[in-house]
């Protein structure tokens, strides 16, 4: 089952042709407009016209998160903003803000990429999908949702949170496709047994679910428990969000959209490409992009690539589930949180560094996020303005993060220790 059978089951040949060609155009119009690599090939003596085999990409620079953060908001566009239709965020290094452009043909492949990645993980037009990721300046909802229209099923926009809803509306619907974080899949699974719902009674019978690392035994109990069959994706904000890769029904990697983005793994310390097959950082030159056209983003992602023939007759490339990250960000609740954010709104609040760590935890099936911090850092014996101190910073890790942490005040001896010094992150998560 195809979305786009044509582009899906190309030879390599011809693929690579159509992925030298594009190579080309993209190299050709940043080095035009952007001036960021117009200055980079310059200081290389690169010139995109001497670009006669995808294997050349290899001598061009990377792109990073710290490249975005420092040229938004609109520096790195390709297009001038009257252009732009579409203006979506995330975070770069150091908790600087990125913005993310779509012009309207953006927008348009966008949704066709989402719905290949929908049809391959068993979704057809007669479906009915519930998306509980949150909708905003996160790329995750509003990817699959688009993509869903595109492909003529239905979507129920629901967003996150609000568990009884989501059951309710499951059940009032006749949802049968669930996409949301693998965490809260396994959450609302919890609360239908709770709730005494029987899944055999509900007309799910598939899933799509992605933004957090998950196993193969959290898929295993996800199927169990929801009596459907559950496929993985990956999207990344900075490049388009969902609709980048995912898996078909043989599950054995997620297919990327060569088409449309060309992939590469490196070793991240040499910054050299690895063998075919070994595991390396994720990196990606986008093919199609109008607005924001990137070369040679470092992603950050762990994984490997393969190229073996998948039995499904999909020729693309396959990626491996997502082994961790080589930076420092955290994925919490689908979310991507940087220490330095936290540590910036602490000096912000208290005017000097305050030692504090971060414990990430499991509470049921979803994330629990912690600040532990030093309470003899703060006035001691009052217990009022420490309360105002805690209220205050919580709201503010909420506001500016998206995300819930509790705050806690602590003994230094009390925290995770490295020798003398206080390890920033406690990850005591499994998936």
């Amino acid at each position: 089952m195809y979305f786009e059978k044509k582009y899906e089951c190309m030879n390599r040949q011809d693929l690579e042709h159509l992925q030298l060609e594009r190579l080309q155009s993209v190299l050709t119009r940043v080095s035009k407009n952007v001036p960021f690599y117009r200055q980079k090939f310059a200081d290389l003596k690169i010139d995109p016209y001497d670009f006669d085999s995808i294997g050349d990409v290899i001598n061009l620079p990377f792109t990073t998160k710290a490249d975005l953060a420092h040229h938004a908001p609109y520096g790195l566009f390709a297009v001038p903003l009257r252009e732009v239709v579409r203006l979506h965020g995330t975070y770069g290094l150091r908790g600087k803000s990125v913005v993310v452009g779509y012009t309207i043909n953006d927008i348009h492949r966008w949704s066709k990429l989402a719905a290949r990645v929908l049809m391959a993980g068993g979704v057809t037009k007669d479906d009915v999908i519930q998306v509980a990721y949150n909708y905003g300046l996160s790329t995750s909802g509003f990817g699959i949702h688009y993509g869903a229209e595109e492909m003529g099923a239905a979507v129920v926009p629901v967003s996150s949170g609000n568990t009884s809803r989501q059951i309710s509306i499951v059940q009032d619907y006749n949802v049968t496709t669930l996409v949301c974080l693998p965490s809260y899949a396994l959450y609302l699974a919890d609360r239908l047994d709770e709730m005494g719902i029987n899944v055999n009674a509900l007309n799910l019978r598939t899933g799509l679910f992605g933004e957090e690392a998950w196993s193969e035994e959290t898929r295993s109990e996800i199927q169990d428990r929801l009596k459907i069959t559950a496929a993985d994706n990956y999207g990344l904000s900075e490049l388009m969000g969902p609709g980048i890769a995912g898996e078909c029904l043989e599950r054995k990697g997620m297919h990327i959209n060569e088409d449309h983005f060309l992939p590469e793994v490196i070793d991240p310390v040499t910054l050299e490409p690895v063998e075919p097959g070994q595991a390396g950082e994720l990196v990606i030159t986008t093919l199609t992009k109008e607005a924001l056209p990137l070369v040679r983003f470092r992603t950050g992602d762990l994984t490997r690539i393969v190229y073996d023939q998948c039995s499904c007759g999909r020729t693309f490339a396959r990626l491996q589930r997502i082994a961790g990250r080589c930076d420092d960000m955290l994925i919490v609740q689908g979310i991507n949180v940087f220490p330095e954010q936290i540590s910036s709104i602490l000096s912000g609040l208290q005017g000097k560094n305050l030692n504090h760590q971060i414990v990430l935890e499991r509470e049921g099936r979803l994330d629990k996020a912690t600040v532990l911090i030093e309470a003899d850092v703060l006035v001691p014996d009052k217990i009022k303005e420490q309360q105002r101190f805690i209220e205050t910073l919580k709201q503010r890790l909420t506001m500016e993060l998206g995300v819930f942490f509790e705050v806690r005040l602590v003994e230094p001896a009390s925290m995770k220790h490295e020798g003398d010094a206080i390890v920033p992150v406690v990850d005591k998560r499994t998936f």
